[in-house]
């Protein structure tokens, strides 16, 4: 079979302005990045912002693994398929981040025959949306330091700033570091440290925006640090919300692009879904609502990561209600999870799947308590048996979840037919009742403990001395009633990467406890979770190339 670039080289795209077209775009209501991508303008969202919504359908997973599940290429490939049976539908995803690109992961425009196009511009600099809130980030960065080396009027406190620098790259170097060395015309020495862009409180803001005031809003609130009489200085204090909302006027417009079978594509957004809340844009799930009958997105990891946020963060703010959720898993990965080592996951063995079925099985409960119609969807390979496959069939049939196998990698659209026309009968019989697991207003803690005992299954929480110290400013400042964003390994249902299936009686950590004022939200970060990543041994950088006549070869 082709490797993914190859297949999306051979594809034959639409000239983005007909994909517009086909969705009754006029030409005043988008601004054209080259032939094939084109970024939507706030003049399209005043035209239809009246028009009824479409039905929302989240694409999510089980723990992933190394073997993958393919919840980007299943959203992509049911994105073709309703086109297959005839329904309208537009998919609204997240931008990948070079970090992962050229580290292990991959980016995110799908695989094999179910991939957004073009894949080469989209997993690289794509519309400079990543750059531009990397560069509005590191803006307030300098803000900051300058303001001190300048006389420091507002009292920032050096030791007390939480603000980091962004760049949009795994580079564990990077995660402590020492600014302002050289000397006095160099700035005043302090230790500072560097997020990938992904986890930057910038992208959540850009992803939870509704428009460009509410953006400028929201990132006038980002607390960069507090003074040396504790009080909280923000960047409106730094008089840079302005200048920032500025450099991002272009990266807050949804980007319009396309699938490998002309499906519309709206990809905007990208925070990742262990250290952030793992959605797509705001601003282009609703848009996606106006412009489809069915609008197809995902979220990041696992559904007790990408999901909960979605459902908890995302719902909550934008006042959104999923139609029903469709769980991502492959036969090979619950092998895993009940034990198989990843080179034997293409041998039979219903021992090990009837183990690891148990984490697909609370994966369904989960969802269920946010009261959606859930369906099961089996990413098909070939190594599945007869007998693997009937035992999947008559487990979900045991819990009263329909399943669809998926081989829409290999067959593009024409493989997701049973799983659109199976989502699509679901959505019709069983109308969602959604609603988020918890009230915003609670004590922080108590928040924390409901996510943890019903989504990961844990027993208890327990807090660092330095998050017990965060709770409690948090609390005095009365910034407690907000969601919380939770920062766990995706591996796991616990914070301990190792423990696969379903694990029981087990305790997490939360190490530290930080205030996303501006985004809306409370971080609270478990385990050995990392806000920048490093490279693995061998990146995937190495392998990707380009020849004198620009063929890209490696990438995916």
């Amino acid at each position: 079979m082709l490797t993914d670039i190859e297949i999306a080289q051979n594809s034959k795209m639409k000239p983005i302005t007909d994909v517009a077209a086909d969705l009754g775009i006029s030409s005043d209501e988008f601004e054209l990045y080259g032939k094939y991508k084109a970024k939507l303008t706030s003049e399209l969202w005043d035209s239809l912002k009246d028009k009824k919504d479409g039905k929302l359908v989240l694409v999510t997973a089980i723990n992933p693994t190394p073997a993958g599940e393919g919840k980007t290429t299943t959203t992509v490939g049911l994105g073709q398929a309703m086109a297959k049976i005839g329904k309208k539908a537009v998919i609204a995803l997240r931008e990948p981040s070079l970090g992962p690109v050229m580290g292990v992961k991959g980016g995110a425009a799908g695989g094999g025959y179910a991939q957004v196009v073009p894949m080469e511009d989209i997993n690289l600099h794509f519309t400079g949306d990543m750059h531009a809130i990397t560069t509005a980030n590191n803006l307030l960065s300098a803000a900051i330091d300058n303001h001190i080396q300048q006389g420091n009027t507002l009292n920032i406190d050096p030791r007390q700033i939480i603000w980091k620098r962004a760049m949009d790259m795994n580079d564990r170097s990077l995660r402590s570091v020492v600014v302002g060395l050289g000397g006095k015309a160099n700035g005043t020495p302090r230790e500072d440290g560097f997020n990938i862009t992904v986890a930057s409180e910038v992208m959540a803001i850009l992803c939870l925006s509704s428009d460009l005031m509410d953006l400028k809003s929201r990132l006038g609130r980002i607390i960069i640090g507090y003074s040396y009489e504790g009080k909280a200085i923000t960047a409106k204090d730094l008089r840079v919300d302005g200048a920032m909302t500025l450099l991002l006027k272009d990266a807050i417009k949804p980007n319009l692009v396309q699938t490998l079978e002309n499906t519309p594509a709206l990809m905007h957004g990208g925070p990742f879904a262990n250290i952030a809340h793992g959605c797509n844009s705001v601003m282009a799930t609703k848009l996606a609502l106006k412009l489809g009958d069915y609008v197809i997105t995902e979220a990041g990891f696992g559904a007790d990561l990408g999901a909960e946020k979605f459902f908890d963060i995302k719902c909550r703010y934008a006042n959104l209600k999923p139609a029903a959720a469709v769980l991502v898993a492959t036969i090979r990965a619950l092998k895993y999870n009940g034990g198989v080592k990843k080179d034997e996951l293409k041998n039979e063995n219903l021992a090990a799947l009837e183990k690891g079925f148990v984490n697909l099985e609370k994966h369904i409960e989960n969802l269920k308590k946010f009261k959606v119609p859930v369906i099961v969807a089996i990413n098909h390979f070939y190594t599945d048996t007869d007998d693997e496959i009937a035992f999947i069939q008559n487990k979900c049939k045991d819990m009263n979840v329909e399943v669809a196998f998926s081989q829409v990698f290999a067959k593009g659209g024409e493989g997701g037919v049973e799983l659109a026309e199976k989502l699509v009968k679901l959505i019709d019989a069983e109308p969602s009742n959604f609603a988020p697991l918890y009230d915003e207003t609670l004590p922080i803690k108590q928040k924390i403990e409901i996510i943890n005992k019903e989504i990961y299954g844990g027993r208890s929480v327990s807090y660092t001395s330095a998050a017990e110290k965060a709770i409690k400013k948090i609390e005095e400042m009365g910034m407690d009633k907000l969601p919380i964003c939770m920062a766990k390994t995706q591996y796991s249902l616990s914070d301990n990467p190792s423990l696969l299936g379903r694990p029981q009686n087990f305790d997490i950590t939360v190490r530290e406890v930080r205030l996303s004022a501006g985004a809306g939200f409370i971080v609270a970060i478990t385990g050995e979770i990392m806000t920048m990543p490093g490279l693995p041994k061998v990146p995937s950088a190495e392998k990707i190339d380009i020849d004198e006549k620009g063929v890209i070869t490696g990438l995916f």
